[in-house]
């Protein structure tokens, strides 16, 4: 099978570009290095790839309407896995139109090509963000996802809707993954596992935003590709799914596993919650088990350990100077 990985030099688009030529598929990235975190970490990432006769890499926006049309051309795509996006809640509070213009007009521009190109497979990274601050836990596919408080969230339950109208007027299969807080070897620097892991390590101080009562669902990034590869070998009709661990740990207790785990204590200080911030995240993947035969293994205690590894190991990187 040939794929197109868009974002494919990032944090989840390395791993699965690795997990696909092992599968034996070729694989062409492209992705634009851009400078949301130093583009020199994400071209670490592919540089073990580039050598390799299944990998292509190509340096691009998935808003430049020409060069997409010559890559689908070339390229005789039968899967496209869109990971490329404006990523950050945060961030997208204060960036509104950048988050809408990447992530909703870049979704389309790939959509409608995959459409005229007649794929047979479009995979969507969307988000566990869309649930917003949804009071009935765990999060299912079937609650409502109307009241996103972040315009990322709300840039990923408009490529949800795309893929619905793509795939009802022009029969694209489109699989949207819901991911919930992805983290694992390579993971971006300014995700709160990394972050605050380098804290420590770096006897600097971890802002707290709230009172560490928040929870999430941490998904370690094995699981989220085995997820991934589920769906593409199975893309029908249009589906959604949650991939998560359906594990949640509270902020204090992770910031007290990795204590454990570095075996030094955290600097901690305290600030108040901040927008765009959801108070629980919790994935319920009863249907992603049922009809992907997804199944996620690994605990967040073994994640921990296996990613302070790797950052002991290879991955630490200087803390900016806002950080």
């Amino acid at each position: 099978m040939r794929c197109l990985v868009t974002g494919g030099a990032g944090f989840i688009g390395s791993h699965l570009s690795e997990r696909l030529i092992q599968r034996n598929h070729d694989v062409v990235c492209l992705d634009n290095f851009n400078t949301f975190y130093d583009p020199a970490i994400k071209r670490k990432n592919v540089e073990p790839l580039l050598s390799h006769p299944r990998y292509r890499l190509i340096e691009g926006d998935i808003l430049q309407w020409d060069l997409l049309e010559k890559v689908f051309q070339e390229g005789q795509f039968e899967a496209v896995i869109h990971l490329a996006a404006r990523a950050g809640v945060r961030p997208s509070i204060k960036e509104p139109r950048l988050y809408q213009k990447v992530n909703v007009e870049g979704t389309v521009n790939l959509l409608e090509i995959s459409s005229r190109m007649g794929l047979p497979r479009f995979i969507l990274a969307s988000s566990s963000s869309v649930y917003g601050n949804n009071t009935k836990v765990p999060f299912s596919e079937d609650d409502p996802v109307d009241f996103p408080i972040s315009p990322y969230a709300a840039t990923k339950k408009a490529c949800e809707l795309l893929g619905f109208t793509y795939a009802s007027l022009y029969n694209l299969p489109v699989t949207c993954l819901r991911f919930f807080t992805v983290y694992g070897p390579r993971q971006r620097p300014d995700m709160a596992i990394h972050k605050f892991t380098k804290s420590i390590v770096e006897n600097r101080e971890i802002t707290l935003f709230g009172d560490g009562t928040s929870c999430r669902d941490y998904t370690y990034i094995t699981d989220i590709i085995d997820g991934i590869m589920k769906a593409i070998d199975l893309c029908d009709g249009y589906r959604i799914y949650n991939l998560g661990e359906s594990q949640t740990i509270q902020l204090s207790q992770l910031i007290q596993m990795l204590e454990e785990t570095l075996g030094k204590k955290a600097k901690i200080k305290p600030m108040p919650p901040q927008p765009g911030d959801v108070s629980m995240t919790y994935a319920d993947v009863s249907k992603a088990r049922k009809e992907l035969g997804y199944s996620p293994c690994v605990s967040i205690p073994e994640g921990i350990g296996r990613f302070v590894e790797w950052y002991l190991n290879q991955g630490s990187t200087p803390l900016s100077s806002d950080d």
